[in-house]
C-alpha cells in the first residue's frame, strides 16, 4: 500500500492550491486527478481550430489576480504570465451604445460622466472606498466562516468613512443599489451585468456583492488572462508543487475514502490503495463526497437530511467560433475589452433570470462574452480571434420561453445535438444584432452543453459552475449545508476543498486554501472535530 501525508482528490484549482500550501508545510502529497490533464475547470485546447486557444471552461481571473493565496504562491517563477486587453469590460447596448470598464478609473469616470452627469463622480467614490477597505473586505470574504484574520481587519476599516456604508451596499440587491448609486444605464449595467454571473436575482438581497467585487477588482487588478491559455495557470501550479516534491497522478479517479474509527485513513482507486497519514481533502463536490466517496452509514444522519436540500446553481451552455477576424461590434470601443456583456437592460435580465428560475430556457439570453485574442494575441492567428460566449439555462427544462417564435428553433432541454444546434443560434442571433456581419467571419465552432462540461469536469454537475449556488440560502454557515462554513467535515481528516465550500465559485484558491490551513491546524493541536 502505499502511503503519503495528504491525498488530495481533484487537481482543480482548489486542489493544487490546497496541495501546494500542504508541501510548503513539509508534508508528502499525492494529488489523484481522473481525467487525462490537470486543472479541473481550469484549462484550454486548440480543438476548435489550430491556431486558436480557447479556454474550455473559465477564462478571466480577477478573483485569482487579487487573491493573496494565489499571488503569495509566486506562481510567475513557474511560468504564469498575465496579459491583460486594452479594456476590461464592455457592455453592449442594443443600440450600439458602451459602457466600458477601463484600467484607468479616470477613463471609467469619464466615459460614465458622459452617459451620465454625476455618474463618473459617484464611480470615483466608489474606488476611493475600495482603496481604504478593499484588502480587507476581500480577505474577509475569501477566509473560513466567521472570519477572524481578515475580520479583525475589516471591522477597523469599517469605521473610516464609506466602509460600513460598502459594506451594507454589498448586502443589497444590485438592482436597488444600482438605482441608487447611479443615473445612468451605463454604469448601472457595469455593476449588474457583473452580479450576471452568479445565480442571484437582481432583485435578491446580496446580489451587489458579486456585482461590485467584480467591478472594483476589474477597475483594481483588470480581468486578466494567462498568457498562452488558461491551462498555463493549472501548468504553473503543477510545477511548483512538482518542484517541492508533490506528485500528481493523472487518469486515477478516487473510488472511495475508507474511514475506521471516524476518521478518514485511505483513498481508493481502481488499482491500489493510498493510506493518508495525516489528512484528505476532496476537491469534489459536496453531493460527490457525502454518500458518495464517503458512504452514508460512516456520515451523520442529519447530514443525510440537509444535503437532500443542496441546491445547484443553473446549468450553461458555451459556444466557442474560431474567427478569420475581429466581431465587428457596431460602435465598438476604442479600447477593446477583453470580457463583454450582452443584455439590453436591467429589465431583461430580471426576465431572463426569472424564466431560467421557472425552468424555461430565456428567449433572449444574457450573455458572457470573451474576446480572447483581444486579451492575449499569442492565442490567435494574426487578424483572426478565439471567441467564447456562455448563459445559464435550467438545470431541470420545463419549456421554452421561444416555443412558436417564427424563426427560432424550440429547444427542450434534453440537450442533444439538436438543442446544442439550437441554443447555439440563439446565442449567435443575439451577438449577430450587434454585430452584423458576425457570423460571415466563424470558420469554426464547438458547443458545449451541460452533458460536455459534466464529461470533462466531474464537479460540473449538469453543468452547474459555481459548486451549488450562490444563493444567501446556501452560503455562509450554510455552505453547503446549514452548520458549515468551514472546511472541517464530520469525519476527522476530510476537508472539502471545492468550490461546494465556503466561500463558492471562482478561482480564488479560497476553498482549497481554507482546508489545507485547517488540516495543518488541527494536525498540530489535535482540535476536536465538529459533527455536521
Amino acid at each position: 500500500m502505499t502511503a503519503t501525508d495528504a491525498v488530495v482528490i481533484g487537481s482543480g484549482p482548489n486542489g493544487l492550491v490546497a496541495a501546494n500550501l500542504l508541501v510548503d508545510a513539509g508534508w508528502s502529497v499525492v494529488v489523484l486527478e481522473e481525467q487525462g490533464r490537470p486543472g479541473g475547470a481550469v484549462s484550454s485546447d486548440d480543438a476548435v481550430a489550430p491556431g486558436h486557444v480557447h479556454d474550455t471552461f473559465s477564462s478571466f481571473y480577477p478573483l485569482a489576480a487579487a487573491s493573496p493565496t494565489i499571488r503569495g504562491l509566486h506562481l510567475e517563477e513557474h511560468g504564469l504570465e498575465w496579459s491583460h486587453a486594452p479594456s476590461v469590460l464592455g457592455h453592449s447596448f442594443g443600440d450600439g451604445r458602451w459602457g466600458v470598464l477601463h484600467r484607468d478609473r479616470a477613463a471609467t469616470a469619464s466615459g460614465l460622466e458622459q452617459d451620465a452627469p454625476g455618474d463618473g463622480e459617484a464611480w470615483l467614490a466608489l474606488c476611493e472606498t475600495w482603496d481604504r477597505v478593499g484588502d480587507d473586505v476581500l480577505r474577509g470574504l475569501l477566509s473560513p466562516f466567521p472570519p477572524v484574520r481578515g475580520g479583525v481587519g475589516l471591522a477597523r476599516q469599517v469605521l473610516r468613512p464609506g466602509g460600513l456604508e460598502l459594506l451594507r451596499e454589498m448586502t443589497m440587491p444590485a438592482r436597488s443599489l444600482t438605482e441608487r448609486l447611479f443615473r445612468g444605464e451605463s454604469a448601472r449595467m457595469l455593476v449588474a451585468g457583473n452580479a450576471g454571473h452568479a445565480d442571484i436575482g437582481l432583485e435578491s438581497p446580496g446580489s451587489a456583492a458579486m456585482g461590485l467585487l467584480l467591478a472594483l477588482l476589474g477597475q483594481s487588478v483588470g480581468f486578466p488572462v494567462p498568457r498562452g491559455g488558461a491551462g498555463r495557470l493549472a501548468a504553473a501550479m503543477v510545477s511548483r508543487l512538482e518542484a517541492k516534491g508533490g506528485e500528481l497522478c493523472l487518469g486515477e479517479r478516487a473510488e472511495g475514502v475508507r474511514v475506521e474509527g471516524g476518521r478518514a485513513v485511505a483513498v481508493r482507486t481502481a488499482s491500489r490503495e493510498i493510506r493518508a497519514r495525516r489528512a484528505v481533502l476532496a476537491d469534489v463536490s459536496a453531493p460527490a463526497l457525502y454518500g458518495g466517496l464517503v458512504p452514508w452509514d460512516a456520515l451523520p444522519t442529519r447530514l443525510r437530511h440537509r444535503m437532500a436540500r443542496f441546491e445547484w446553481d443553473p446549468s450553461t451552455v458555451k459556444v466557442d467560433w474560431a474567427l478569420d477576424g475581429p466581431v465587428p461590434w457596431e460602435g465598438p470601443p476604442a479600447a477593446g475589452p477583453g470580457t463583454v456583456h450582452v443584455a439590453d437592460s436591467m429589465d431583461e435580465m430580471t426576465l431572463t433570470g426569472g424564466q431560467v428560475a421557472a425552468g424555461l430556457v430565456p428567449d433572449k439570453p444574457f450573455l458572457l462574452v470573451g474576446q480572447m485574442g483581444v486579451a492575449d494575441a499569442t492565442r490567435v492567428p494574426a487578424g483572426g480571434e478565439a471567441l467564447w460566449a456562455y448563459t445559464h439555462v435550467p438545470q431541470r427544462v420545463r419549456g421554452d420561453a421561444a416555443a412558436g417564435r417564427s424563426g427560432v428553433r424550440e429547444v427542450r432541454g434534453t440537450w442533444g445535438e439538436g438543442d446544442l444546434d439550437a441554443m447555439a443560434e440563439r446565442i449567435e442571433q443575439r451577438i449577430e444584432d450587434r454585430a452584423p456581419g458576425f457570423r460571415d467571419r466563424i470558420t469554426a465552432r464547438r458547443v458545449l452543453g451541460p452533458r460536455e462540461l459534466e464529461a470533462r469536469d466531474r464537479n460540473l454537475v449538469g453543468g452547474a459552475i459555481n459548486g451549488g449556488t450562490a444563493g444567501l440560502q446556501q452560503q455562509l454557515v450554510f455552505r453547503p449545508v446549514a452548520g458549515s462554513g468551514r472546511a472541517e467535515t464530520p469525519v476527522k481528516g476530510l476537508y472539502l476543498a471545492s468550490a461546494s465550500a465556503h466561500p463558492g465559485g471562482g478561482v480564488h484558491g479560497a476553498c482549497g486554501a481554507n482546508a489545507a490551513r485547517a488540516a495543518l491546524w488541527h494536525h498540530t493541536i489535535q482540535l476536536p472535530w465538529r459533527r455536521t
